[in-house]
């Protein structure tokens, strides 16, 4: 503002001494002020033309002065206080083809409740597409919308055992400084191995988190074991915990004092933190019983390898786990029993071992076998995937050959394997249908079962379903693909008019490889059985 006190105080002045000065007339006069240009104000024509702040002048814009019509300009308006919009995923559209605005006009309640509600898929292909929806680079407006559906996403995945894509998903989301999110990286975390990066951050800012339960294990692991014990005999006295987790806290924080005491039972209600201590204090708990994303804390080398192999087989068959790392354990080393999974490591073993040979003898010895071991454990999609690229320049005869075919029909390479099929390889009555699918077309005689002539229909035109279609066209692409994707699911487990409806929608929204693979795979495998 002092610009323009330089403006104006020569003014007022000049009306202030203005009858000094008259009075003053004919006789020299004295000085009125130490400060000569007081005296002598610089002419108005003389002053700056702005005030001395550092604000220039306006400059003169070109532009009509009137308007060219009547019509109301294109305005973009947001409610105050909802925050510019922030892109949340890991695969960008490059990769998925999927435009970043796939949840722009959605309700965010429905989306979340339609995310939470979609059952577990079955089908490879169903959980490929889910995978690149929920992972996909998307923008939502307002945080506390986005909050809500990457809260959702990330719970999803957490529940499907994706637990690292889950944890670098929330952490891209900003977890570290959000207490919305916070709780739910914390448990990402515990089930991954990283709570000493959450316990530093909590650390540094307590107000995220009010898990007193978590705020005690994070003390201990930092070694400020007078502040943990001081929170344990808070919580124990206030009855801030249940005393579950008192229980498995207290002997975390006085092992001294359990050294003879027998085993904790199993805590009737499992959460990753009590989880964390039960392994801590030396009683690590089975995964099998829990939820899919605990089976991830048994990949780690440390543990046993039967565990491992279970593991990776029920995180594989839900598609949180690639198929090279499944192959990685069954040739990890050599079985030392029978029996189970044993048998099924030990027939992909010798099979893998026939392939380096090369002898179509060996291969077809024991090709057999691995396949069937395969297909019992729901597994034959992964299988092909990490095996066919290697089986295909081998010819085989017989029932060997039909395997083969089948591998690779199950294989990314579909298309070409049903082009170059030889006379007299036969998969039962729906081979028609199933080599006319992998070709993207209709089998000239439909089937007569419900399931085949759905898929046939599909393939020979059936109409998608409009409502579905139109959303993708009002800006509800993300919505549409996951009410398609429970249509999938209820298609495969026998509803063919859902069948029929959900693969043409596929079509007709141009992922024509999801539905030739969703549609191999119901015909070829009984995962969705």
């Amino acid at each position: 503002m002092r610009g323009w006190h330089y403006l104006t105080v020569p003014a007022a002045l000049m009306s202030v001494l203005l009858p000094f000065g008259v009075e003053a007339q004919g006789r020299t006069a004295t000085p009125l002020s130490a400060i000569d240009w007081l005296d002598n104000p610089a002419p108005l024509a003389r002053l700056p033309r702005a005030p001395l702040i550092g604000i220039p002048l306006p400059k003169k814009i070109d532009e009509p002065s009137v308007a060219i019509t009547g019509t109301a300009p294109q305005v973009t308006t947001r409610p105050l206080g909802q925050g510019a919009p922030r892109t949340v995923g890991l695969v960008p559209a490059a990769m998925t083809g999927i435009a970043p605005d796939l949840w722009r006009a959605s309700n965010i309640d429905d989306l979340v409740r339609l995310i939470g509600n979609l059952p577990d898929l079955d089908v490879p292909a169903a959980n490929a597409l889910l995978f690149t929806v929920l992972l996909a680079n998307a923008t939502v407006m307002g945080d506390d919308a986005q909050d809500a559906l990457t809260r959702a996403r990330v719970e999803k995945l957490m529940r499907l055992g994706a637990v690292d894509p889950a944890l670098a998903l929330i952490e891209q989301a900003g977890a570290i400084s959000d207490p919305a999110l916070f709780d739910l990286w914390a448990d990402l975390s515990l089930l991954a191995g990283t709570e000493d990066t959450v316990c530093a951050t909590l650390t540094r800012a307590p107000y995220l988190n009010r898990d007193i339960g978590l705020r005690i294990f994070c003390a201990a692991r930092g070694g400020d074991w007078d502040i943990a014990a001081l929170t344990f005999g808070s919580a124990k006295a206030l009855a801030l915990l249940p005393r579950e987790t008192l229980d498995v806290l207290d002997r975390f924080l006085h092992p001294d004092l359990f050294e003879d005491a027998a085993p904790l039972p199993a805590p009737r209600r499992m959460d990753p933190l009590t989880f964390r201590l039960f392994e801590t204090i030396g009683e690590p708990l089975p995964t099998g019983p829990l939820p899919r994303a605990y089976a991830v804390a048994d990949l780690r080398d440390l543990i046993g390898w039967k565990s491992q192999l279970q593991a990776a087989e029920r995180l594989t068959r839900a598609g949180a786990l690639p198929d090279n790392r499944l192959l990685g354990l069954y040739t990890d080393r050599k079985p030392a029993a029978s029996g189970g999974i044993w048998d099924r490591v030990q027939a992909v073993q010798r099979f893998d071992v026939a392939l380096s040979t090369g002898s179509p003898d060996a291969i077809a010895k024991t090709l057999a076998p691995a396949w069937r071991a395969m297909q019992e454990a729901g597994l034959e999609v992964s299988f092909s995937a990490a095996f066919y690229d290697r089986l295909a320049s081998i010819t085989l005869n017989g029932t060997a050959q039909q395997m083969q075919l089948e591998m690779g029909l199950l294989s990314p390479d579909y298309e070409v394997v049903a082009a170059q099929v030889q006379t007299g390889v036969s998969l039962g009555a729906d081979m028609d249908v199933i080599l006319a699918t992998a070709a993207g077309t209709a089998a000239a005689t439909p089937p007569k079962d419900a399931q085949p002539r759905a898929i046939h229909d599909a393939f020979a035109g059936a109409t998608a379903r409009a409502d579905l279609v139109e959303m993708t066209r009002t800006g509800k692409l993300g919505e549409a693909l996951l009410r398609t994707l429970g249509d999938l699911r209820a298609g495969a487990h026998g509803d063919s008019t859902a069948l029929r409806s959900a693969l043409g929608t596929l079509r007709e929204l141009g992922l024509e490889d999801t539905a030739r693979r969703a549609a191999l795979q119901i015909l070829l495998t009984k995962v969705a059985q």
